[in-house]
């Protein structure tokens, strides 16, 4: 699998993760920038398992 850019956002309620060049809204969320990292990870596994290696694609 190719390398994915994530970017994690701190908000007063916790963190918010979301990946660039992939087809499609992938998000992670979580306490801590650990559990938001974990919560996307396993977001783009399974956007990857259910649309296909195309997702991976940079979308335009």
């Amino acid at each position: 699998m190719k390398p994915v850019k994530v970017i994690v956002e701190k908000h007063p309620d916790g963190y918010i993760a979301y990946p660039l060049g992939l087809k499609g809204v992938v998000i992670g969320q979580g306490d801590t920038y650990e559990e938001a990292m974990a919560d996307v990870r396993s977001a783009i596994s399974f956007h990857i398992e259910t649309f296909g290696p195309g997702a991976l694609e940079i979308a335009p």
